[in-house]
């Protein structure tokens, strides 16, 4: 791939709003809701809060009502550079009021307890319902706890997943501070599929950072139970690079299966050997969020099939699954899909509640990783629908070239940061 300029990325990040095609955020947007169609939307992260706002761009007499539980949002992305000590909690923390002044989202702070496709009906914690007209369900992830025995949510508070940022990121970077100079930090990487394919290694690189300027005789081990992983060239070339042997990797067919773990001898149980850690960081094996599968939307692989032009359930009609939780062909489960997701579905949203024609669709993912705060690596997609759902477009995207200079990662690294600044602004501002 050539190297990827700042104009080159924000054409590339446009083209999903193009393909939304939802028009302007001037006074409509601010206009009072209308009683026209009710669309309720679950989850208030990359791809709900997104779709909110993008519906009342696109039509704003659509009444907009989002269900988020929690009054700030904290983010996944950018959460592994917390735990590398260089960002703080609150850069990765966003709040709704845009939202609700600015674009007239109706933002209601409850938990969803359930959902009634046949009556159309949501069902809150408060003991208050919602009525809609369409339904967008965008719960990001939830953990398959005990599938790795010992693991669950209490071994959870001594082994972090920190794979949902907020509490759970802080206490891994305490325990990554308290951790003696020459011990060990074992990231057990989950099985496909998964939020966020580069994270894991990501995380490695941000805890080898680290450990490189407080606590260089430290190592870092990654159990995987895969073969191989997204950016795995780029991310092997810049561990050698900038850490020497200090990380290393064992695949799935080397004994890199985790199959147990002991929170009170702090040991790893693989297929082969038994690994004992200062620092454990489990991510276990993930689904759609609990919602999803509470309301019957999943499949027996615990994610939710959907149209690919419009996202609307292949279970249920009338209701749009976006984000992590649903099955989008090659779209990885990461921020940037769930925002071009989000988009896409608005625009079908709104044309359908208008009896119009559904455009044609079409997505992109930019997925920036670092190695340390000034070596960036990228990678980028474009995607179609096709016979077999959505795919990748033949020759479209790439990633960073190897062997790549200084300058070169130091720019992507400065990207990263402006993807991020990019992206935080379109979903919450």
């Amino acid at each position: 791939m050539s190297r990827i300029t700042r104009r080159d990325f924000l054409k590339l990040a446009g083209a999903t709003g193009t393909a939304a095609a939802l028009g302007t955020f001037g006074l409509s947007a601010r206009a009072a809701q209308g009683k026209g169609p009710r669309v309720v939307v679950i989850g208030g992260g990359f791809g709900g809060a997104t779709c909110a706002k993008y519906l009342r761009g696109g039509d704003a007499g659509i009444a907009v009502t989002l269900v988020e539980p929690n009054l700030k949002f904290i983010t996944c992305p950018f959460s592994n550079y917390v735990i590398g000590g260089f960002r703080t909690m609150q850069s990765i923390t966003h709040g709704y009021d845009a939202l609700r002044k600015k674009h007239g989202v109706n933002v209601v702070h409850d938990t969803v307890t359930a959902i009634d496709p046949a009556a159309k009906k949501v069902k809150l914690k408060s003991g208050k319902t919602l009525d809609y007209d369409r339904l967008v369900v965008s719960p990001g992830i939830d953990f398959k706890w005990d599938v790795i025995k010992g693991y669950d949510e209490k071994a959870a508070q001594v082994m972090p997943h920190a794979w949902k940022a907020g509490p759970q990121t802080v206490l891994l970077r305490k325990k990554l501070e308290a951790m003696k100079n020459g011990g060990t930090f074992i990231l057990v990487a989950p099985p496909n599929p998964f939020r966020c394919p580069p994270g894991p290694y990501e995380r490695a690189s941000m805890v080898a950072h680290y450990l490189k300027q407080h606590k260089p005789k430290s190592k870092v081990l990654i159990l995987d139970a895969k073969d191989s992983f997204s950016k795995q060239g780029l991310f092997m070339e810049g561990w050698k690079k900038l850490y020497g042997d200090m990380i290393e990797w064992v695949p799935g067919a080397k004994g890199g299966i985790v199959k147990a773990v002991n929170t009170k001898t702090m040991t790893v149980e693989g297929e082969l050997d038994k690994y004992k850690g200062d620092v454990v960081n489990v991510i276990p094996p993930q689904s759609a969020g609990q919602i999803a599968l509470k309301a019957g939307l999943a499949d027996d692989k615990g994610w939710c099939p959907v149209d690919p032009k419009t996202f609307e359930s292949k279970m249920h009609p009338g209701i749009h699954v976006i984000g992590d939780s649903s099955i989008a062909g090659t779209l990885p489960k990461s921020g940037f899909a769930a925002n071009s997701e989000a988009k896409i579905a608005a625009a079908a949203i709104v044309a359908m509640l208008k009896g119009e024609t559904v455009a044609d669709a079409s997505y992109v993912n930019t997925c920036y990783s670092l190695i340390a705060p000034n070596y960036g690596i990228s990678v980028a997609g474009v995607y179609r629908i096709t016979e077999k759902g959505i795919a990748d477009v033949p020759g479209a995207g790439g990633v960073s070239p190897k062997e790549a200079s200084e300058g070169f990662r130091e720019d992507e690294a400065k990207y990263a940061v402006g993807w991020y600044a990019s992206i935080t602004a379109d979903v919450w501002g």
